[in-house]
């Protein structure tokens, strides 16, 4: 059996196997880079309605970018302030890896 996650909003009184509200995204530690993709946009919507990561989802989100957009957000920052600092974010990102 390999581990294989969904990332799914749920209600905090829900079993952890049991229903859930929407699912969001998936991460798979089996691949080399781990594989993670999340609904960008669904996440944010959940996460400004009050909804509280985990700390394992927490950290997944940071690595995505997902946590600067919510920060810039709650900044009152537009949408194409929030767009252009993630872009350069990942560029960063991206030119730190490479070297």
């Amino acid at each position: 059996h390999y581990a294989f996650f969904h990332l799914v909003a749920a209600d905090s009184r829900a079993p952890r196997d049991g229903k859930f509200i929407e699912k969001l995204g998936y991460y798979n530690p089996n691949t080399h880079p781990p594989q993670i993709h999340f609904n960008h946009e669904r996440v944010l919507y959940w996460l400004q309605n009050g909804a509280q990561p985990t700390e394992t989802v927490r950290s997944l989100l940071s690595r995505e970018g997902i946590l600067l957009k919510l920060h810039l957000w709650r900044k009152g920052k537009t949408p194409e302030e929030i767009e252009a600092a993630y872009q350069a974010w990942k560029a960063q990102k991206a030119a730190k890896a490479a070297s």
